[in-house]
This record gives C-alpha cells, sequence and structure tokens, in this order.
C-alpha cells in the first residue's frame, strides 16, 4: 500500500485549520488508519478542534479491545466529540468550536470508513465517485429537491454544514463499506479542495500524476490556483490489488 498525505494553508486564510494523520502500521485491531479533519471556530479553535479530535480516535482506536470494525470506529468518533465538548466547556477562547472528520481503514479487499461534515472520501479508478454523503444545508436541498446538484456548487449557503464533531452531544456518523478493486485509488479531502476543483478536474490530476505523491502536489496547486480561499487537505491511498489478496 502506498499514501500520501499533505495540508496547505491556501491564498487567504492565516491559520491552517486542516488536521490530516496517516499510518501504515497497526493501531489496535485497525492495521491502518487514515483521517482528515476540518477545524472550525474562533481564532487558533479551529486547529484545536482538528487535531484534538484525531489524537482522540488515534488514541481510543489504540487501546480497544472491540474487535468489530464499525463498532470500534463509531465508539472511538462518539469518545471524541464528547471530550471536544469537554474542551470547548473549560475555555471560553475555544466555545463553539468543531471538525468535520472522515476516517478510514483498508483491511484485505475493502475499505470501511465514516464521516460526519462536509470533508469527503472519493474511490477514483475509470471515473471518479463520492462515496461519503455532505452533512451540509445544500446537500439537504439537493435531496428534497429544492435545489438541482449543479446549483450545490455555487450555492452561497455551500458552507453550512448540518452535522460536526463537536456541535452537539448526540453526533450522527454515516458508516460505509466498500469492497475494492485492482487499480483503484482513494482520495480523502476537505472542502478546501471540493470546493476550488470540480470533480472531474480532481480525476484528471490524479490521473496525471507520476504517481500519487505528485498527484496531491497537483491537486493542491489546481485549488490554489482557483483562488485557494480555504485551507486544502489531502490523503491518497493506493492499495495494492493482486487478484487474490492486498500486497
Amino acid at each position: 500500500m502506498k499514501t500520501f498525505s499533505m495540508t496547505d494553508v491556501g491564498k487567504v486564510r492565516k491559520i491552517n485549520q486542516d488536521y490530516v494523520f496517516t499510518t501504515d502500521k497497526p493501531l489496535g485491531y485497525f492495521p491502518n488508519l487514515f483521517v482528515v479533519a476540518d477545524g472550525m471556530g474562533g481564532h487558533k479553535a479551529g486547529d484545536f478542534a482538528s487535531k484534538f479530535t484525531v489524537q482522540v480516535l488515534e488514541r481510543e482506536l489504540k487501546n480497544s479491545q472491540e474487535d468489530d470494525i464499525e463498532r470500534s470506529m463509531l465508539s472511538a468518533i462518539k469518545t471524541a466529540n464528547g471530550e471536544l465538548i469537554a474542551k470547548a466547556a473549560e475555555d471560553e477562547h475555544l466555545a463553539g468550536m468543531g471538525t468535520t472528520i472522515v476516517v478510514a481503514t483498508v483491511i484485505d479487499h475493502m475499505i470501511y470508513f465514516a464521516n460526519v461534515g462536509d470533508s469527503r472520501l472519493y474511490l477514483i479508478n475509470r471515473g471518479i465517485t463520492q462515496l461519503t454523503k455532505d452533512h451540509s444545508l445544500v446537500e439537504e436541498m439537493v435531496r428534497l429537491g429544492g435545489i438541482k446538484p449543479e446549483e450545490a456548487k455555487h450555492h452561497p449557503d455551500k458552507n453550512i454544514i448540518t452535522r460536526a464533531i463537536g456541535a452537539k452531544e448526540n453526533v450522527e456518523i454515516d458508516f460505509f463499506e466498500h469492497r475494492l478493486k485492482k487499480d483503484d485509488i482513494i482520495l480523502m479531502c476537505t472542502d478546501g479542495l471540493t470546493n476550488m476543483v470540480e470533480d472531474e478536474e480532481i480525476f484528471h490530476l490524479v490521473q496525471g500524476g507520476r504517481d500519487i505523491v505528485e498527484s496531491t502536489q497537483m491537486l493542491i496547486e489546481a485549488a490554489k490556483e482557483n483562488g485557494g480561499t480555504d485551507n486544502i487537505g489531502v490523503v491518497m491511498i493506493e492499495p495494492c490489488l493482486g487478484e487474490v489478496s492486498i500486497c
């Protein structure tokens, strides 16, 4: 398996509130872990929220005795949510902070992943498919038929999210599993990329790179060239899938 991750502050923001984490070493029952988080809040609160949440996840999964991947992942996210809320209550400078999150692990031919917010996980092969669902106001409007999908991209309320870690005690988490095929590439990213670069352009940039390192760099440069109005966080995973087993 090959992985690469990178964040960039972009061209407008002064603080980078995006935080990414990758490891191909086991964490408890997880053989690997990949996380993207996009923090929100006042000065320093957003970057604290994203980093703190990922650190709690890492700790919880490392120490977990639960061998069921879904239960373990959801339990760790819920614990991180509760601890982030507690931290915000302790310090007025951290009040109102929160973060999106996408968490994934690859086991054999399967990827198991969960998300809260509008950071995304894509599958790229002969095309590009978003496997997560955005928890955002405009996505809800699309689902209810209020606006068309093509209108959502530039809607004035596109940055309003309906779920976040740290927002409320009973956090709603989406969990998915997907069977991987040969030549699949996994892209996890914050909206600093997807608000600046269309899905089709993302696909062509990933396919055009010599490897996932160059592809990641090209994605971030494209986001900045198109305005770079937000921080950009990217994780790319290239599972090594043979005909029978993962290598």
